[in-house]
Parts: C-alpha cells; structure tokens; sequence
C-alpha cells in the first residue's frame, strides 16, 4: 500500500511540476518555435526529394541514428519544460519531413506527458520539408487550420528578372495558420520556413514570404476583432532585414506598434548580441516570433506577451552547455546533427526560441 501511495505522489509531483496551464487559469503560457534540422524518417516518401536520408543516401541514414535524432529533439523541449516548470502551450517547427517523424516525436518518453497534437499538412517544398504546429488541447482548442502557398502574385514586388518558367518550377515550403481560442480569447499561429538565402534572384522571395503573412494576417483581424496573432518561423532573415521590418511592419518599441503593425522582440535582442544560428561565422537571430498589437498591448485582463529575460526582453533564445559545441572551430555554436558531412549526433543548428503570454 505503502508503494502505491508514493507511486501517486511521484506522479502527481511530476505533474504539479509541468502544470503551469489547464489547471491554472491566467498562469503564464509558452508559445515558441524550433527548427528541427532535417527530422526525416529512414523510409522514401514517394514524390519528395528524402534520398540523402535513406540508410544507403549520402548520409547513411540509419534507424539507429534517427532514434537518436528523436531522443535529442524530445531532450531539448523537456529541458524548456524544466527551466519553465511548464510545457509549451504551442510549439511551431519546421524542417521536418513528414506527419510520422511528428507522431514519433510526441510519443518519446521524455515528452510524452505533454500530450502534443500535431496540425500538419505535406507542402511542395523541394527538398520535401515541411512546418508544424504542435499543441496542448486542454490549452489550445483549435477550430481550424490552413495551409498557404507560396505565389508571386498579387504583389508589390516586381518580379520581372523572373520568368515564368522560373515561377512555375519555383518550390517553397507552405505556411500553416491555425486559429483557435486560449481560454475564450481568438488566437491565430502563424508557422513559416521562408526560402533560403539563394544569392542572386533570392533576394526578394522572403520579402514575398512576409507580404504573404502579413495580407492573411490583416484578413483575420478584420474578420475577427481583436484576434491576438502570433507569426513564428524561421525566416531565413534577420529581424532588422526588410522582410520583417518593412513587410511584416515589425516595430522593435513595443510602445510604438499599432493596430497594423507587429511587434517583434527578437529585433532588439539581435542588437543586443543574441544569437539563435551562426550563417558564415556570424551570429543571427533567424528563429523570430512576432505578435499583433493585440499581444503587444493587450487590453486589461487579457493574454499579454510579457518580458522574460533581465525584465526587459519579451523573447528568449534557449541554449544550453548540451546543445553547444564546446571545443573545436564551432566552439560557442549549436551543435547540430552532422558537421562537415559526418553524423556527430548533435541537436539542432539551431536553437529554440519562444515567449510567454500571461493574462
């Protein structure tokens, strides 16, 4: 009886530990994103570019070494866990190759008690790479999803160095909207894995990407009045480049953002000297959440994003000594899964970012 008993209590102290949302109405709630890098499977999904990750690709992509991948992934979310004493409410990711490595990924030991949901839908990505969101449903109750294309038009970029064959054969990944309510309030996620720094005519595709958000985001808080929304992503851009500045309209005061605008909390600490990936040696902060004026100046007693790093950054970078290399010529970088083309069983190249709304 007596092994019963603390049975229980371990239980029910693991679950006090992690609790900081259903049973506790106002508690603060995290909502962040992580690019996962390269989370395939080990199986050929029929129409998508997966080769290197097959057990006889380029990368010898053994079931071994996606276990290992699985385990490292699930190891960073619980470590957020622990620092916040509470799961994630919502969680984006990107670069992931299907709705199964999400499935396996919800299922491992050391995350399973979050009970993740997954919203997901397979894009037309080149590389066959998708984004996702992952939710608590005691928290988020969702009422829809879609996913949006990437087009070229209509736009206010000029797009005539481009062909139309080019147009057609361009591939990118899709962005997803969820909406549903956190405690009766309207919230729309927004997960984008905009295209990559290509050099040349690339420049203006995250730009793109960014007008694309931006038209359906204004959409829905005309439809909806007072929608809070939250774009997350990994942008392939800083938050000072012209994408999020000028084609999100993100604003680095909180106190200057208005009913058109975001307010984007990354911005700041870029300036600052955060970093959440290194691209040729330097130091970026490409991982970006962004929130409307609903979030950034909520009305009272609603869900507000709060500052959580020394009581003035409303984001927060998370790394840990285990996600960081070292030693070595990437010393002080993300230690991620392959380096110089070998498997060296790391996380990520990059790492998390989030944020906390409280009411």
């Amino acid at each position: 009886m007596k092994r019963i008993i603390y049975a229980i209590s371990i239980v029910l102290l693991i679950s006090a530990q992690f609790g900081c949302s259903a049973q506790k109405k106002h508690a603060g709630y995290v909502v962040g994103f992580y690019n996962l890098e390269n989370l395939f499977d080990t199986e050929h999904d029929p129409g998508k570019n997966d080769y290197q990750f097959l057990p006889d690709g380029q990368n010898e992509w053994t079931e071994a070494k996606y276990l290992k991948k699985q385990h490292n992934m699930a190891t960073v979310i619980r470590a957020m866990a622990e620092d916040n004493k509470c799961w994630h409410a919502v969680l984006g990711v990107s670069e992931i190759e299907n709705r199964h490595v999400l499935e396996d990924l919800v299922s491992q030991p050391e995350i399973a008690d979050a009970n993740y949901q997954i919203v997901h839908y397979d894009g037309p990505d080149n590389r066959g790479v998708d984004v996702a969101l992952l939710y608590r449903p005691e928290i988020l109750k969702v009422i829809c999803s879609e996913s949006i294309p990437f087009t070229f038009e209509p736009s206010s970029i000029d797009w005539s160095e481009w062909t139309a064959e080019e147009k057609n054969r361009f591939r990118t990944r899709d962005v997803l909207m969820v909406r549903g309510t956190i405690e009766g309030e309207m919230f729309a996620f927004f997960v984008a894995h905009l295209p990559s720094r290509l050099g040349g005519k690339g420049a203006d595709l995250r730009p793109r990407g960014a007008e694309i958000i931006y038209k359906r985001a204004m959409e829905l808080q005309q439809e909806f009045p007072g929608i809070k929304i939250v774009v997350m992503g990994d942008m392939n851009d800083n938050p000072t480049d012209r994408s999020m500045t000028e084609f999100m309209h993100g604003k680095e005061n909180i106190k200057e953002v208005g009913n058109e605008d975001f307010f984007s909390p990354f911005l700041s600490m870029l300036k600052a000297g955060y970093s959440s990936l290194y691209y040729r040696g330097e130091g970026n902060i490409y991982d970006i959440i962004l929130v409307n004026n609903a979030i950034a100046n909520a009305p009272k007693g609603t869900f507000q994003i709060q500052p959580i790093v020394q009581k003035k950054y409303y984001g927060r970078v998370f790394s840990k000594p285990f996600m960081t290399n070292q030693s070595g010529q990437y010393k002080g970088t993300p230690f991620r899964t392959f380096s110089n083309g070998a498997f060296v069983g790391g996380y990520s190249d990059h790492y998390p970012t989030y944020i906390v709304i409280k009411k």
